[in-house]
């Protein structure tokens, strides 16, 4: 971790659930049809970063951003309704899903790619829930290099917060300080032409209005 780095906004989370293909427009960069379900993945807590962190990784592989909301469980839910399950979000912070591409798409799971050690940066605060409002609509906004590459808006959510945290309690016990990624939105490099990956020294600014901007550099190593 860089020395730059502050402190994480939230102790180390039981269970970080994430949302695939969430945005309808990441859904058709990715070639993919609407699901009729959430496309799940988990990562561990020791994947998280705080703001100010590099984000360290072997040099050689294909490295993308994907800007996100992130919800923080304040109450602990098992087999919730969508209004249990909007009653027990604790807050929202700012995440950062970087993705391994080459490694993701060795298989059809993606976990390989997604869960490498401090690669997702989250923070830089949690703000309480009454403090947005996604459903009626929040910008997530990613830059590299000062360059925007992605700005959506949490109202074209195919699965909105609560609908996640229902789902995903049916399965398995939500805590308080377990967090759920809600997706990312269009504009990730591996759906550009030709695809575009972080390179060594890139600097990551993701962005959601209300919450804070997080901050990381990336760093390639031998």
């Amino acid at each position: 971790m860089s020395s730059g780095a502050h402190a994480l906004p939230l102790a180390s989370p039981g269970k970080v659930v994430c949302c695939g293909l969430n945005y309808a427009d990441h859904i058709t960069e990715m070639g993919r049809e609407l699901p009729t379900h959430p496309t799940l993945f988990a990562k561990y807590a020791d994947t998280l970063i705080p703001d100010g962190a590099d984000i360290v990784l072997p040099r050689g592989v294909q490295v993308d951003w994907e800007a996100e909301l992130a919800v923080v469980v304040g109450a602990e839910i098992r087999g919730a309704t969508r209004d249990e399950a909007e009653r027990a979000i604790g807050g929202y912070t700012v995440a950062n899903d970087i993705s391994v591409r080459d490694w993701q798409n060795r298989t059809l799971q993606w976990f390989q790619g997604k869960a490498w050690d401090a690669t997702t940066p989250i923070g830089p605060v949690v703000v309480p829930p009454d403090a947005l409002d996604p459903k009626e609509g929040v910008e997530v906004i990613c830059r590299v290099n000062g360059e925007e590459r992605q700005r959506g808006n949490t109202r074209t959510l195919v699965f909105d917060c609560p609908e996640l945290l229902a789902y995903i309690s049916t399965f398995t016990v939500l805590r308080p300080g377990d967090v759920v990624l809600t997706g990312t939105p269009g504009g990730v490099g591996m759906g550009m032409t030709p695809p575009t990956f972080l390179a060594d020294g890139d600097v990551v600014e993701t962005e959601i209005p209300g919450i804070g901007t997080l901050t990381n550099t990336v760093r390639l190593t031998d």
